[in-house]
């Protein structure tokens, strides 16, 4: 009932920048929480950075200081800027999106498709 397009990943050079986006899509009342996650192969999903409806972010120890989490609550899509990247940022990213449905009495949590993000020379 809701769909999440992903884009915007890449290959780019150590020290560079990417821009990811995450454009949610269907019967949507409302969205409250919107985060990025990352899968590199071999290690658990972690939580790179978070954003409510109310603009509060949060951010993995491992990307402060260099990736920056927006929203565009008109277009219900949320960003993440990635700067400063490094080799071991290379990973799936993956957007997951919170919020009700339809009416607003049924929650939903969507998971996008999944963007490879890769960093090398």
């Amino acid at each position: 009932q809701v769909q999440l397009v992903e884009s915007g990943g890449g290959l780019v050079q150590p020290g560079g920048s990417l821009r990811l986006s995450c454009a949610a899509s269907g019967s949507i009342f409302s969205i409250y929480g919107m985060r990025w996650y990352r899968q590199a192969p071999g290690k658990q999903r972690e939580l790179v950075a978070g954003i409510t409806s109310g603009g509060s972010t949060n951010y993995g120890d491992s990307v402060k200081g260099r990736f920056t989490i927006s929203r565009d609550s008109a277009k219900n899509t949320v960003y993440l800027q990635m700067n400063s990247l490094k080799p071991e940022d290379t990973a799936v990213y993956y957007c997951n999106v919170q919020g009700f449905l339809n009416s607003g009495y049924s929650e939903f949590s969507s998971w996008g498709q999944g963007t490879q993000v890769t960093v090398s020379s």
